[in-house]
């Protein structure tokens, strides 16, 4: 147990306590025998002492980001009232391939407790936005689409779970419009990621594209370290797929 609290610790700051720290506490009692949510309170407050600041680890940890995707994660997979394999995997697969197989692992090990309790989305998610940016909301939004996907087929019951989570982010829903689409294969997705429509004059587009660009620029994420670099890649790279279809199209 030791070395997992530390790895909790090293990474953690808002998310110690609230309702994800309560389905924190929830997940390591459903495996550690004898653990509480009092304990988890304990590392808490060894980590403000650690932190040296009154201000408690309030601040966005690149573990916070982690425990929120997988709160989350759990919310969304449960959406359609059954738990997939492949959705499963998808998170897995992420996880592994962000953090690495060890830390991955054991964020797994926790998403395996944590989806068996159930968790109320506006209290996680009010908990989340007091604390972390805009740009870091909306690379959650990303990850939760892949994973809607991962099975091949999106429910309207996840795409529901999924736009009720980017309300309670405060994710407007020109933005959500926009990260949907970069998910599914339409006609028109390329103008609904840059956020306009078809009738967009020249000027429009590339006024749409430079403010898209500034928008989801991997170095907005840059704080939560380099293991969330990958998702900000993606979204960035299917903005300019988004232009350049749209460029063509238009003969710009």
């Amino acid at each position: 147990m030791g070395n997992f609290t530390k790895w909790l610790g090293a990474g953690l700051g808002f998310t110690f306590g609230g309702p994800i720290g309560a389905a924190l506490g929830f997940a390591i009692g459903s495996f550690v025998d004898g653990f509480s949510e009092a304990d988890l309170t304990q590392e808490q407050r060894a980590y403000q002492q650690r932190a040296g600041s009154s201000r408690g680890g309030a601040d966005t940890q690149s573990g916070d980001f982690e425990m929120s995707l997988l709160v989350l994660a759990s919310i969304v997979i449960k959406a359609d009232g059954r738990i997939d394999q492949k959705e499963l995997d998808f998170v897995r697969a992420q996880f592994t391939g962000m953090y690495g197989k060890e830390r991955a692992n054991s964020a797994f090990k926790l998403f395996k407790g944590i989806v068996k309790k159930e968790i109320s989305a506006r209290q996680v998610c009010m908990q989340i936005r007091s604390h972390m940016p805009h740009a870091s909301r909306l690379q959650l939004l990303h990850f939760l689409f892949g994973i809607a996907k991962a099975d091949g087929f999106v429910t309207e019951s996840e795409v529901e779970e999924i736009r009720k989570i980017a309300g309670y982010l405060y994710i407007n829903d020109r933005d959500y419009t926009s990260i949907k689409a970069m998910f599914y294969d339409e006609s028109d997705n390329a103008y609904k990621i840059l956020e306009i429509t078809k009738s967009a004059s020249t000027d429009e587009v590339k006024k749409a594209y430079r403010k898209m660009v500034k928008k989801y620029h991997p170095d907005k994420l840059v704080g939560l370290g380099k293991e969330h670099l990958k998702g900000a890649n993606e979204k960035f790279q299917s903005i300019q797929e988004a232009y350049d279809r749209v460029k063509k199209e238009k003969g710009m």
